[in-house]
């Protein structure tokens, strides 16, 4: 357990810093509550299911994409700012990270407890499962842009992050699916293998 405060530790340590002046409380609010909402249902339901550290390790991460994203919002990353002028791009990409994350993430988190609970043993049909789940959790994320965007006017604009560019409804749902698969590819071995660990 101690492993699991110490993470639980640099994730508040993480929400403080990323809500020390943002560009604005609205979008950081916006942003950073699925990363809350999430540890309190990690915490809650700990003692009936605990992950592998690794995809708690994985979560966190995410969860620190988001508070960059929520304190600066996603179109004024100072890096990617950066990488932008670098590189002559016409956009700041930071929010393509952050929906890769939102792919690569809940993959692991579907793709554990599928396995451990045994939902689907088909490991072809298990992964073609995961990725049309995330794809669905992205659609359904943008929705919810969609209808914040709708209700809040101009003040969700920092919100969307669009930049002008038409299909970024599009491409970060493709991005989210594209982290799918990169986690079905990467790390489900070594998945497998801290799962079994859970279970000796």
């Amino acid at each position: 357990m101690n492993k699991h405060l110490i993470l639980i530790g640099l994730f508040i340590i993480g929400l403080i810093c990323s809500g020390i002046q943002p560009f604005d409380y609205f979008t950081w609010a916006l942003e950073v509550f699925p990363a809350i909402l999430g540890l309190v249902i990690l915490i809650f339901t700990f003692n009936q299911f605990q992950f592998t550290f690794l995809t708690y390790c994985f979560i966190l991460l995410h969860s620190y994409i988001l508070f960059i994203g929520g304190h600066y919002t996603y179109a004024e990353v100072p890096l990617f700012d950066w990488i932008k002028e670098a590189f002559d791009l016409s956009r700041n990409n930071y929010d393509k990270v952050g929906h890769f994350a939102q792919g690569f993430i809940p993959a692991m988190i579907i793709r554990e407890l599928f396995v451990r609970k045994n939902i689907i043993t088909n490991k072809k049909w298990l992964h073609f499962i995961v990725v049309c789940i995330c794809l669905s959790f992205s659609a359904v994320y943008e929705f919810l842009e969609w209808w914040i965007a709708l209700l809040s006017g101009e003040n969700a604009d920092a919100f969307l992050g669009t930049q002008g560019y038409i299909w970024d409804t599009q491409s970060d749902m493709f991005y989210a699916t594209i982290g799918a698969i990169t986690m079905l590819f990467l790390l489900a071995k070594k998945q497998d293998k801290n799962i079994s660990k859970l279970n000796n």
